[in-house]
Parts: C-alpha cells; structure tokens; sequence
C-alpha cells in the first residue's frame, strides 16, 4: 500500500518556486546588462559625407555674396518739352558719341515760336539801328553849332586883339575895344557851352541806346532758349556710351521731364554685391574685395554700404581697381569676396552646414581609425565664407563631418564604411 509522505510534496514546491524565482532574477539582469548597452550605431557610406581636418595658423575672415556689374555713370535722358515721337534712331544696345541722336520729336508750335522769337531779334535791332542813326545825326548837328560857335567866337577874338593893337597906337577909340572885347568874351562863353553840349550828348548816346540794347538781348535770349528747345526734339545722350533703355514709343506724347532712354558708359563699372544681412554687420568702407567675373578675378575695394535690407540682404557697392576682363558689361552676373580681417594664430575648421557664428553646436568627430564618429559639442567663433574658428571642443588634427549629418540628430555615434 502507498504511503504518504507530504515532505515530498513541500519540497518540490519550493523548489519550483526556486526556479521561478531565479528565472526573475535572470531576465531581470538580462534587462538590466541590455539596458546599459547604446543602441546599434547606424551605417553613413563616406561618399555622401564630406570632412574636414582642425587646423592651427592664420584664418581669413570674409564673407561671399552674388552681384551684378552696373555702370557707374548712367545719363538719364529727359523730354526737354513737350513733343510726339517721330522717330526712333536706335535701339538699345548701340554704341553712342555724345552728340549721337537716339530719337527725333516733333512740336510744331515750339519751331513757329523759334521764327517769331527769330523775327524778334530782327526787330529789335531794326528800332536800335534806327535810334542810333537818329542819335548820330543829333550829334552831327550839335557839332556843327559848336564848330560855328567856336569860328565866330575865333573871329571875334581876332578882332579883339586888333583894336587891341590900334587902340595902343592911338590909332582905334576906346568904344570901339570895348565892343570887341565885350563880343569876344559873349562868343567865348557860347563856344564853351556848345563844346560841353557836344559832349554831353555825345555821353547820352550810349545810355538812350542801353534800352533798345536791352530789348536784343532779351529777344536774343528768347531766340535762343526756343532753338535750343528746337534741336533738343533731336534727342541725343551728351556723354558717349552705350545706349540701355529706349522707353517711349514712336507716336507718344510726352511732357518736359518725361525719361525718354538711358545711356551708360561700359568703361566705368562697379560691383553691386548682395551680402546676407547676418554676414554684412562686420563690413565697412575701404575693405579689400575680389569679384569673380566668371572670366577672371578683379580686385575691388568697398566704397558704398546700403543702410537697408532688402529680402534679407544688404547692398554693397565695390569700386573695381583691375582692368576689365573681356566679355565685362552692365548687368553681368558676378561673385564677390570681401575681405573683413585676418586673423593670426586660431584654431579653425571648415565651415560646417549649418555653422553659425558665437554658436555652440554638436559635430561628428571620426575615429583615429576614420571607421566611427562620435557627436561632440563644439564651441564655434568668428566665421568666414568657407572657415570658422574652434573656441572648444575639438583639437588641432581632429577630423570632424561637415556635412548635413541632421538625419542622425538621434544617434551620437555613426559606423562608416
């Protein structure tokens, strides 16, 4: 018969229990180990990665910016009254002299006011011409009576000194010297005053003549204002250069003031750049600058900053200190460099994507190996185009990522292969 023995029982109870709760214990460290292991690092093929190697030594800050080349000097050409389009001479792109004609109007009115401003002049100096002879003869006829004046007044003298003579000799009564002196000295005094009425007139003449003087000039003023507006219906540009922009059209009626062209001389240009307002704080006046052309490199220097921005940039003007390359004209698209400073002794990298000035941001730095990268945290400075200074974080010879890496933002280490 069976014999019952509950020791048994117990026992292999409690050794289930045992093993339930070694079981615990293990999965519990297996979770534990597990969770101090980092995750498997993710695999960045190197060809779509681009690095670059910390250095020490000298660092030029700069910054980089699309422009255009523009002229210089740009003649705005106005109507000078009004007028209709006849003609257009040219078109835009030519080469102009000075005394080119770019276009030809018409105001019929303004030429028959030319004539009648030109009979003007004509009239005036007819009504001077006339006073003047007029003038003349009155002179002629004072002089006359003056040179009679002075005949008698000569004869009465004679004939004074004669009784003279005879009434010394005994020879003439005192009445009779008397008489003579007495008209000698009446035809004296009328002799000095036609001498001094002779002159007087003959000072008058130019001041009875300044008023129809003044009348010619006035008309010739006149004449000449209506020519002048006359030949500027032939619109020319006044400087040589080449001609940019026709903007009225044959037929337009247009006004005094009304911009008819422009004209530009391609021999004097400049750099009209576009700077990134967070990259233009530190430009100033005088900073040297290279402007790519596309054709050649032309060194510049700064002359003119725009107190604005606009759609996120600022303007800055280059005065060019290199000649011309070939192909150089308005509105070529160009690339230029400013230089801000240059900096000594600084520890520097390739701008990374991204980089910002006085920043900190997270870089992968590469194994001694260049198998992994590990994210570090690196203190960045001042900053150029294609450079950035290294405050912290990264040692002379490090090789870091500068790349986009922001698709591994969740990962601090990367494989690479």
């Amino acid at each position: 018969m069976d014999i019952a023995r509950p020791d048994l029982k117990r026992t292999r109870r409690n050794r289930r229990i045992a093993y339930i709760a070694a079981g615990i214990v293990v999965v519990m460290g297996i979770t534990a180990a597990l969770s101090r292991l980092r995750p498997a690092a993710p695999t960045v093929n190197k060809s779509t990665i681009y690095t670059g190697v910390v250095k020490r030594g000298p660092m030029l800050r700069d910054v980089h910016g699309p422009g255009t080349l523009v002229p210089e000097n740009v003649r705005v050409i106005p109507a000078a009254t009004d007028g209709r389009v006849e003609q257009r001479v040219l078109l835009p792109g030519s080469s102009v002299k000075a005394g080119t004609t770019i276009l030809i109007l018409s105001n019929p009115v303004l030429e028959q006011d030319a004539q009648n401003a030109e009979f003007e002049v004509k009239n005036a100096q007819a009504d001077y011409h006339n006073l003047k002879a007029i003038l003349e003869n009155q002179l002629m006829d004072r002089r006359a009576k003056a040179g009679q004046a002075q005949s008698d007044y000569r004869q009465a003298e004679i004939e004074r000194q004669t009784n003279q003579k005879l009434f010394d000799l005994g020879l003439a009564a005192e009445m009779v010297l008397r008489t003579s002196q007495v008209k000698a000295e009446e035809l004296g005094k009328q002799n000095d005053f036609a001498k001094k009425e002779v002159d007087t007139f003959a000072n008058s003449i130019s001041e009875q003549l300044a008023v129809p003087q003044n009348k010619i000039e006035e008309a010739r003023a006149l004449a000449a204002l209506k020519h002048s507006q006359v030949e500027k219906l032939r619109v020319q540009p006044g400087i040589d250069g080449v001609l940019q922009e026709v903007l009225v059209e044959v037929g337009q009626q247009v006004t005094p003031g009304t911009v008819l062209a422009r004209v530009a001389q391609p021999t004097e240009l400049k750099a009209e750049l576009k700077i990134a307002e967070t990259q233009a704080k530190d430009i100033s006046i005088g900073q040297k600058a290279d402007i790519d052309t596309h054709n050649g490199v032309i060194p510049a220097h700064v002359t003119r900053i725009d107190p604005s921005v606009q759609n996120g940039t600022v303007t800055v003007d280059a005065a060019l200190d290199g000649a011309l390359p070939a192909g150089a004209r308005p509105d070529l698209s160009v690339e230029g460099t400013i230089e801000i400073e240059r900096l000594s002794d600084v520890l520097y990298v390739g701008r990374p994507v991204h980089a910002e000035p006085e920043s900190t941001m997270s870089l992968f730095k590469l194994s001694p190996d260049g198998l992994e990268a590990a994210r570090v945290a690196v203190k960045l400075g001042r900053a150029s185009v294609s450079s950035i200074e290294i405050l912290s974080g990264l040692q002379e010879g490090d090789h870091v990522v500068l790349s986009d890496m922001s698709a591994w933002d969740n990962y601090d280490h990367v494989r690479l292969n």
